[in-house]
């Protein structure tokens, strides 16, 4: 039965008419919906039309979810790989018999009671291998609408910190990032298949979503405080990694918020000419008092980490009561996980021999890669100055390079500063650390290759997934190459960084030039006021959208993400989900400056001038997702293989193998 006659059979109208019923349904929870019926400021046929749009996308979705379902039905009836455990044991959870568990299972049950509800809900008599794999369709849809909250919330909450007009409607850029996450093609794989992946990823967006509206009061209730708990249990019902992000990561970033809140009344030194022991102090008591150090990413250098981490832990500290009122909800999640630890024996429930947690600190370089293919169009506007700079080296000779203003900095008469104070400025205003810091890095990622390279037998044994190849192909290949990867894992990290600090540019030029020693409520101006020097640059404003994290969050996504792989031994693409999808959140939009296209080669104007009104790479990463999507399905449906032993006859009882992630 060719594919196209499986969908003709499995995508009836009424089948149809329910994805579009779930899709208005879905589209009446979206922030825009909300605002609207709060304020009333649609006309009736403007509502119309919003309520059209917002269901396209979610309608859009259902259509490509539900046909890789029906393929998946028609073409693998019977349970594949890890479906061959998380089916028969969520069918024994459907018979009522609890207590019965399946020892090769490492992961919690909340997947499977999640399905028992969901065939309840729906009145289906019978848990199969197609109604199971539904759930996840749900989830798939459920995802992006939690997504699309999130990243409102996140716009939100950056307007905020910045002074901005607040706005709970949803942009075009939210809704159509949270399209793009649920098309992710590790999590849309999974979409039809009975896995925990894209449940346990929607119960971390819940809690975080909730994280954000925790953040948006002025002190949060006890109702809340136990709903946050759990909302955090539940998630780790569903992965026990997830603690990492529950309690490390959105904890991290409650007790951020609650030093950030102090706002204290702005103070200068006392004395002309302090000191490096006064400056010392006078930081270390504005950090106590909440006046911390967290600038906007994009304004952010290495040292700029150390002294966020250094003034927010002072902070945290000199304010432990009201830090602990706004993190008890995670702390208590904490002490759920550590009970359970140490009730089970360790975090795996089952099957620990082939799990066993270790330091593989070579995650940490596998992950810039990975983020760079997949989120390949995201990094155009960080990548094309680099694949301009041989076209620009040429119009340099040849004379037609575009003069660009210049910037005189004012000059003004200080006296003379100590010795200490004048090491302190070579090193983190004229930033002569920086090359070194490169070459740390490198370094670093050298000797990470030589004394951390894990190879996990699972890799080398199943040719069934992607990473088999990966490896076979690049770090098994030659000794050497190993370490030549170290260059492609650290441009990558560049690209990744840099996409993440946004590339906007900032509202005003003279916020690139090095800053001086001032009292922490000058530096932490996110955005600067306009300079009074005249240029003729053209800047674009900045909006909620296009605002970087701080870089408290970039630095406590960092933490996560390293606790949740570095104790990985195996490398595997789902467990780079949660990481991408939190910092697939924090992307900012991309808005280039309204003069951004003169000058530059066709690509890069036609780039730039698009850029103007939407932000393109949105569309770009649709269609990219979608490339690998359908490259994925084919090989996965179409592409099937049979384990053949040394003297040629069929392995595995001659079970079909299939490709996947």
């Amino acid at each position: 039965m060719g594919t196209l006659q499986v969908l003709r059979e499995r995508l009836t109208a009424a089948e149809l008419l329910k994805g579009l019923g779930i899709a208005v349904l879905l589209g009446r929870f979206l922030p825009t919906t909300l605002a609207r019926q709060r304020k009333g400021s649609l006309t009736w046929n403007s509502s119309i039309v919003l309520d059209v749009v917002t269901a396209t996308g979610f309608f859009f979705l259902f259509l490509v979810a539900r046909s890789w379902l029906a393929l998946v039905d028609h073409h693998v009836p019977e349970p594949y790989l890890d479906e061959f455990f998380h089916i028969p044991q969520a069918q024994t959870y459907c018979e009522g018999r609890y207590w019965d568990w399946d020892d090769k299972i490492t992961t919690p049950p909340g997947l499977y009671l999640l399905s028992v509800a969901y065939h309840k809900f729906w009145m289906v008599t019978e848990c199969t291998a197609l109604t199971l794999r539904s759930n996840n369709l749900l989830a798939t849809l459920l995802t992006a609408l939690v997504a699309a909250r999130c990243r409102t919330l996140i716009a939100t909450r950056s307007a905020e910190q910045d002074g901005w007009p607040t706005s709970q409607s949803l942009s075009y850029y939210s809704y159509h990032t949270a399209i793009n996450i649920a098309l992710f093609p590790v999590v849309f794989f999974f979409s039809a298949l009975y896995y925990t992946d894209i449940f346990s990823t929607l119960f971390v967006l819940l809690a975080y979503q909730n994280h954000l509206l925790r953040v948006g009061w002025d002190s949060p209730t006890f109702l809340n405080d136990v709903w946050t708990i759990v909302l955090g249990a539940s998630g780790l019902f569903m992965r026990q990694t997830n603690v990492f992000w529950i309690v490390v990561y959105m904890g991290g970033l409650e007790a951020v918020h609650v030093v950030r809140s102090l706002k204290p009344a702005p103070a200068d030194l006392s004395v002309r000419q302090p000191t490096f022991a006064g400056y010392i102090r006078y930081y270390a008591w504005r950090s106590s008092v909440g006046d911390v150090h967290d600038p906007s990413l994009n304004l952010s250098w290495p040292h700029d980490w150390l002294f966020s981490l250094t003034s927010i832990a002072i902070a945290a500290i000199s304010n432990p009561s009201k830090v602990l009122r706004q993190v008890w909800p995670h702390i208590a999640v904490l002490g759920l996980f550590a009970g359970f630890v140490a009730w089970n024996g360790g975090v795996v429930l089952g099957d620990k021999s082939n799990h066993v947690a270790t330091i593989h600190l070579a995650q940490m370089l596998y992950i810039w890669p990975f983020f760079a293919f997949f989120s390949a169009p995201l990094l155009i506007p960080s990548a094309l100055p680099l694949l301009e700079a041989p076209l620009r080296l040429i119009s340099k000779s040849t004379g037609k390079e575009p003069s660009e203003p210049t910037l005189t900095r004012p000059v003004l008469q200080r006296p003379e500063k100590p010795l200490t104070l004048r090491l302190t400025d070579l090193l983190f205003v004229k930033k002569i650390y920086y090359i070194p810091y490169i070459l740390g890095t490198v370094l670093l990622s050298l000797a990470v290759v030589k004394f951390n390279t894990i190879i996990h037998p699972f890799t080398l044994a199943d040719n069934r997934h992607y990473m088999f190849y990966v490896f076979r192909h690049t770090i098994l290949r030659s000794p050497n190459l190993r370490y030549l990867l170290v260059a492609a894992y650290t441009a990558s990290r560049w690209l990744v960084w840099a996409a993440l600090a946004g590339s906007s540019p900032t509202p005003a030029k003279q916020t690139n030039l090095p800053p001086q020693i001032l009292p922490p409520t000058a530096r932490l101006r996110k955005h600067p006021p306009p300079s009074k020097t005249k240029t003729t640059v053209t800047t674009t404003p900045p909006t909620p959208s296009t605002s970087p994290p701080p870089t408290s969050t970039a630095l406590l996504w960092l933490l996560a993400t390293s606790l949740s792989l570095m104790t990985a031994p195996l490398v595997e693409p789902r467990y780079f989900i949660l990481p991408w999808v939190f910092w697939r959140l924090l992307v900012p939009a991309w808005r280039p400056a309204a003069a951004a296209g003169q000058g530059r080669p066709g690509l890069g104007r036609v780039y730039a001038q698009l850029g103007q009104k939407i932000d393109v790479r949105l569309g770009l990463e649709t269609v990219w997702f979608l490339a690998i999507n359908l490259g994925t399905m084919y090989m996965f449906l179409f592409r099937p293989f049979y384990w053949r032993g040394p003297d040629g006859e069929v392995a595995d009882g001659g079970r079909v193998q299939r490709f996947m992630w």
